[in-house]
């Protein structure tokens, strides 16, 4: 079968690899029928290369149709239509009960001291092999895949694996009161999509902070104040003025590392490449080379006793914070993975029933072939061409 695969810092390529088969009785195999490309592969693509092995398959986005399952699937059989969730989670672990699927017990990668594996996304999560393929092997298939009803095109329901339940999550976890205020930092698909979300769910003003052109105008057309971060000298007192002088209920920060605007965290970045890889990987643990612009504006423009989601993926271990602000103003702050299946039920209704509320059929801005992906890659890593989402075809 052909699969895109990691050859290293900006090098992805298609490969014929052998077809996936049944390793375990909870195990199911898909094929795809499309399956997307995410900000966090773009990660793998520029940074993470330290924990990446050559030929792993990239992806976690995924939906497709059942081919063959293992004994102790019973929940879907094949033929049937399913979405993958971008985790793999038993469902029965203390954690999976507590609606943290990202924490799952059984799948925890504990020699990397990480919690659940993930599909196509390096040894700290299991390398597990990835979406971005014709066929997938999913583990811990009597729990996780998500059963969706035929005839609807994949777009409605392709991005319940990721980009739904973790804006969602966003959203919620942001605490937005209801008529309240929210900003969203980054307006990539998250960042899009959360915003989307927080006005479906009643937020009165949201306010978008971005720097590319076609993000902040699809962000206008969904009804977002979009701020041009290019046009603002003090973004943070823009904010204050149109909050009442107080700072927005609510921040999203949907950016994470790769924020712009911090030229050292981005030279510790730059060191990590040029390094043999157990020496970077340890100086992106321990030393913290994350761009925390975003997360240092969520700090300052946030109102006092106001709430942070933190959603963008960041994965330093020594970024220094301002601890005296955050207590001082008294914000909460909740973060994390997220937990996709604690979400679905109050997703599908959006996508089952009349309407596209959300505006998911016409979310992604590219649609190619799995043989572009190489090209897909390329495109949405340098913001080229209006990309926003893209999507692979297999």
């Amino acid at each position: 079968m052909k699969a895109l695969a990691w050859h290293g810092k900006r090098d992805v390529r298609v490969d014929t690899v052998p077809d996936p088969t049944i390793q375990e009785p909870t195990d199911a195999i898909i094929r795809v029928t499309a399956t997307g490309i995410c900000g966090s592969d773009l990660h793998l693509y520029e940074l993470l290369g330290p924990f990446m092995t050559e030929g792993e398959i990239l992806g976690h986005e995924p939906m497709g149709i059942v081919e063959e399952t293992g004994s102790e699937v019973t929940d879907i059989g094949p033929g049937d239509r399913v979405v993958i969730p971008f985790q793999i989670a038993c469902g029965r672990c203390f954690m999976c009960a507590q609606g943290l699927h990202t924490q799952c017990e059984t799948t925890q990668v504990r020699d990397q001291g990480m919690g659940a594996a993930l599909f196509g996304y390096t040894k700290l999560y299991g390398e597990v092999p990835g979406g971005q393929t014709e066929f997938l092997r999913v583990p811990q298939a009597q729990f996780g895949p998500i059963k969706v009803p035929e005839g609807p095109p994949d777009d409605r329901f392709v991005y319940l694996s990721d980009v739904l339940p973790t804006s969602w999550q966003a959203v919620e976890y942001a605490a937005i009161p209801d008529g309240g205020s929210v900003v969203v930092l980054g307006l990539g698909p998250i960042g899009d999509m959360s915003s989307r979300i927080a006005l479906h769910r009643g937020a009165g003003r949201v306010i978008g902070v971005d720097l590319v052109p076609e993000r902040l105008e699809r962000a206008r057309w969904n009804g977002v104040e979009a701020l041009d971060l290019r046009e603002h000298d003090d973004i943070a007192g823009t904010i204050r003025e149109l909050t009442d002088g107080r700072g927005p209920d609510s921040v999203i920060d949907a950016v994470g590392m790769e924020a712009h605007g911090s030229p050292f965290g981005k030279l510790a970045q730059q060191m990590t490449t040029l390094l043999p890889d157990n020496l970077a990987a340890k100086l992106m643990e321990k030393m913290g080379v994350d761009r925390l612009g975003a997360f240092h504006l969520a700090i300052d423009i946030v109102r006092r006793g106001g709430t942070i989601s933190l959603i963008g993926v960041y994965g330093g271990m020594a970024d220094p914070l301002p601890m005296l602000t955050l207590f001082d103003k008294q914000i909460q702050l909740r973060m994390g993975q997220a937990n996709v299946k604690r979400w679905v039920d109050d997703i599908m209704p959006l996508l089952t029933g009349d309407g596209d509320p959300l505006g998911v059929e016409d979310f992604a801005t590219h649609r190619l072939p799995l043989g572009q992906g190489p090209q897909g890659y390329d495109m949405f890593q340098k913001k080229r061409d209006g990309a926003v989402k893209v999507l692979l075809k297999p």
